[in-house]
């Protein structure tokens, strides 16, 4: 049984399906936490949690463009088509609003123009550092302009608003950035695209290194248990790659284009997608091994025991929702709610600090 919160949604929205297995639930309750997801073509975000009767608990929210995503279950940050938004829980310890245990409400939004605003994260520092994709760069936010620049790949000369080597995903380490994943090594308007197949590198942000190449459609490097885990998307496989080597040594094959990677514990939770019928997709070897295993690719979420390698776990949507960005988890939160911008709701939810 699902239950969805569509009070933003107009009645016209194509209509979807969220399933979960078996398990999934129950997973969720044993391991005291709740889940977000992002999904970039349908421009929703899903809070994933589970209800009194213990069934799932599915809130939404739209946002245009919604992709990357950054929690510690307090505090939930969001980028969309240009801005960068900062949520904030408003309840307090044992408080419940209409049954949930978190309300998320949004406290800061910054416009930084239409960027591509891929991966992102809070610093030690307490400001948010992101992806800036169509500048090629590693970025915060600023008070005065659509973004300060942080750091750059070696091979990008200048910033351009070109889309140059299409750098997407940011791994954090101890606080701080340490790891970018790019499509390619290109320095021309989104050069990229010709690389799709084994163009992919992941870079050292503190020394600007190259310490990982070969690989298709990168995308969600994360710092997880001493190890730089990463997607291969464009093969479908997730796995760690050997920082001394450059390896990668792939630990799972999901059945879709991989993109969002959260962990709890000695689980990852992936999104998945449907890959678009264009050149951008078309052509990867992801194709030839979903032929092999006789398999569609899948939209939803799957939960690797990292482990075993296997998936005990998994959520699949359909109708609408084809393509997932981002997914993170909400440590101690059972039931999840958000306030968004769609509806009057948010001129009657008032704090004081």
């Amino acid at each position: 049984m699902t239950e969805q919160n569509n009070k933003d949604v107009s009645q016209a929205a194509p209509q979807f399906e969220i399933n979960c297995s078996r398990q999934f639930v129950a997973w969720l309750i044993e391991q005291n936490i709740s889940l977000c997801f992002s999904t970039y073509q349908s421009g929703k975000v899903f809070l994933l949690g589970h209800n009194e009767q213990k069934s799932l608990s599915v809130f939404e929210r739209t946002f245009e463009r919604a992709m990357g995503l950054w929690s510690d279950g307090e505090t939930l940050l969001m980028s969309n088509l240009y801005h960068l938004h900062r949520f904030n829980n408003t309840l307090g310890a044992g408080q419940d609003a209409d049954g949930y245990d978190r309300l998320y409400v949004p406290r800061l939004s910054h416009i930084t123009g239409d960027i591509d605003v891929h991966d992102l994260a809070l610093g030690a520092d307490g400001k948010p550092v992101f992806i800036n994709t169509l500048f090629s760069c590693l970025a915060t936010v600023s008070d005065t302009h659509s973004f300060k620049p942080l750091w750059q790949p070696s091979f990008i000369s200048d910033l351009q608003p070109e889309d140059r080597c299409h750098l997407n995903g940011l791994a954090m380490k101890d606080g701080a950035p340490a790891y970018v994943t790019a499509i390619s090594t290109t320095n021309v308007n989104e050069g990229w695209r010709e690389h799709r197949q084994s163009g992919g590198v992941v870079i050292d942000i503190e020394s600007n290194e190259i310490v990982g190449d070969g690989f298709s459609m990168p995308h969600s490097p994360r710092w997880h248990n001493g190890k730089l885990w990463l997607a291969n998307s464009g093969t479908g496989e997730f796995g760690w790659v050997d920082l001394a080597s450059g390896k990668f040594e792939p630990v799972v094959f999901c059945p879709g284009y991989i993109r969002g990677a959260a962990f709890h514990g000695n689980f990852a939770i992936l999104g998945l997608s449907r890959p678009r019928d264009n050149k951008t997709f078309n052509g990867l070897a992801l194709d030839e091994r979903l032929e092999k295993e006789q398999i569609a690719a899948r939209s939803g979420l799957v939960v690797v025991d990292l482990t075993t390698g296997g998936i005990p776990h998994s959520l699949n949507a359909e109708g609408f929702i084809s393509e997932l960005y981002d997914v993170v988890v909400l440590p101690g939160v059972k039931r999840p709610s958000m306030i968004g911008f769609k509806n009057d709701q948010i001129r009657r939810v008032l704090s004081i600090e």
